[in-house]
Parts: structure tokens; C-alpha cells; sequence
């Protein structure tokens, strides 16, 4: 057994779908090439969205696909007390701030179909009267990671972040910008960690030496890199595999009401067939 150790991190919010099982294949294949571990987590934190019935279905469906992980499953709502600890040192070290604007204001100042979690927003902490002001009427809220801080606070090391991406023809250091993010949110006032926090803390924790993802997530990766950075995280090597598209051109999710596995399987369909699916053209 190498030093491997890799994970598949499904969030409990729907069944599995073609996509997901795109991304499993890929963990699996990756570990199995290099003789290593891989681990289940669960990212449920979204307690609103995800159900403990979606759980069980990920785990059959994994099942059914012939696929197992090592050690125990890690579900992230049980660990919610260490993402606020996360938080509660970058607050100390003044990197983040509470911003009381909303997805939906900071839209609207948009030009129209921006995503505003694209677009480099940037807001400013409110004094602290006027903070206080706020949290007196209950008002809700987002922690957001101030770059220009994290830009003051890492110093020459700032023009250093980058990641490293594995290829098939080898390693190679990519440059990492996540300036086009903006001020990233890693927590709302009712959520205790956003998937950047939960996800970079739990890849730490867990000595994940190999992140096996999507495409659509490369560009994230460089929000991963500046939390890794900050918080002296060891960084994981990063591959990327290519989704798998709907006849629109866009990537199956859940969201769009994509077949589920659980479905191709009422169907009749084997894991054999699932493979033969969402093998690469």
C-alpha cells in the first residue's frame, strides 16, 4: 500500500447521477493506479438540503458500482465545532469580517446574468457601531475572507500561490489567482463553514495527498491554494478529469433534475453499462 490517499466527497442533496459517477470512476482509477486509499466523505452541510435517505442512497449506489473506501465514513455535519475554530483564527488574525449584504443585493448591482461569485466582489467590515447596530436586529450575514488582508498578511508569498497538478505526462506548478473570487464566503451566520473551509480543513485532516475532481472545479482550486497557504495546510497534488455533458452542453447535475443511477438500475441497466456510459469518447 503507497502513501496515496485520495477521497470521493458526494453532499447528500439528491441521488447520484451519470456525472457522479464520472467522478467516482475516476477517484477509484486514480487510487488503484497508484496502489493507494480512498476515502468516503459526506458534505452535509447544508443541513436544509441534504437528507439522511440521499446518504443512504450514495452508499448503495457506491455498492452497486462494485465501489468500496477505506476506514469510517466522514460526514462534515458531525464536525462543525472545528470549522468555527477555523474561523476563529482567521478572525483573530483579522482576515475575515462579517459582510451583511446579500447574494441578492450584491446581484443586483450586476450587469445582468453575472454570477456573484465570479465577479471580485469586494465589500468593506462595517465599523463596529454600525456592526453592532446590525447584529442587534438579527441580521444575516456572511464571514468573507478579505484578500486584501490575506494579500498583506502573506507578503511576497502571495505572488508564490500556485498548486500542483498532476498530468499525464508529469507533474507541473500552475499559478493560482483567486483575485477574480473576490472576498469568498466561508460561513453564513446559520451555516458553519462554506465548501471552501469544510472542504480544505477536511483534506488536511485527513492526509489527502491526491484530489481527484472535475474541470468545473479547477478554477477553485486557487481559493483552496490561499486557504492551504494561510493556514499552513499541506497541499494535495490535483488531477482534473473531463465531465461528462447532456445533449445541451452542459454537465449533468442534480439541480437539473438528471437520471439517477438508482433510476438506470430500475431500468435494468448493469454497472457495466454505467461504465460504458461515461467512458471518455
Amino acid at each position: 500500500m503507497s502513501d496515496y490517499i485520495t477521497r470521493f466527497a458526494p453532499s447528500p442533496t439528491g441521488r447520484l447521477h451519470l456525472g457522479h459517477a464520472v467522478s467516482a470512476f475516476n477517484v477509484w482509477a486514480a487510487a488503484a493506479e497508484a496502489g493507494g486509499k480512498v476515502y468516503l466523505r459526506i458534505e452535509d452541510i447544508d443541513q436544509t438540503r441534504c437528507k439522511i435517505e440521499f446518504e443512504a442512497g450514495i452508499l448503495e449506489d457506491l455498492a452497486w458500482m462494485g465501489l468500496s473506501w477505506d476506514g469510517p465514513v466522514r460526514r462534515q455535519s458531525e464536525h462543525f465545532s472545528e470549522y468555527s475554530a477555523v474561523l476563529d483564527t482567521l478572525r483573530a488574525r483579522g482576515l475575515i469580517y462579517r459582510c451583511f449584504r446579500t447574494r441578492r443585493e450584491i446581484a443586483s448591482s450586476l450587469p445582468a446574468g453575472a454570477d456573484p461569485d465570479e465577479t471580485g466582489f469586494v465589500s468593506r467590515p462595517l465599523s463596529p457601531t454600525e456592526e453592532a447596530a446590525r447584529l442587534a436586529h438579527n441580521a444575516a450575514f456572511a464571514w468573507r475572507l478579505s484578500l486584501a488582508a490575506a494579500r498583506a498578511a502573506l507578503g511576497d508569498a502571495w505572488r508564490a500561490l500556485h498548486y500542483t497538478e498532476e498530468t499525464p505526462i508529469g507533474l507541473r506548478r500552475v499559478p493560482a489567482d483567486p483575485s477574480r473570487f473576490g472576498d469568498v464566503v466561508l460561513a453564513r451566520k446559520d451555516t458553519p463553514a462554506s465548501y471552501h473551509l469544510a472542504c480544505c480543513h477536511d483534506d488536511a485532516l485527513q492526509g489527502i495527498t491526491h484530489v481527484v475532481r472535475g474541470e468545473d472545479l479547477r478554477a477553485v482550486t486557487a481559493i483552496h491554494a490561499l486557504l492551504q497557504t494561510l493556514m499552513g495546510w499541506p497541499q494535495p497534488v490535483y488531477r482534473f478529469h473531463p465531465l461528462l455533458l447532456g445533449p445541451d452542453g452542459k454537465k449533468l447535475s442534480k439541480r437539473n433534475a438528471d437520471k439517477s443511477l438508482a433510476a438506470w438500475r430500475a431500468e435494468g441497466m448493469t454497472p457495466e453499462d454505467i461504465r460504458a456510459m461515461t467512458a471518455p469518447a
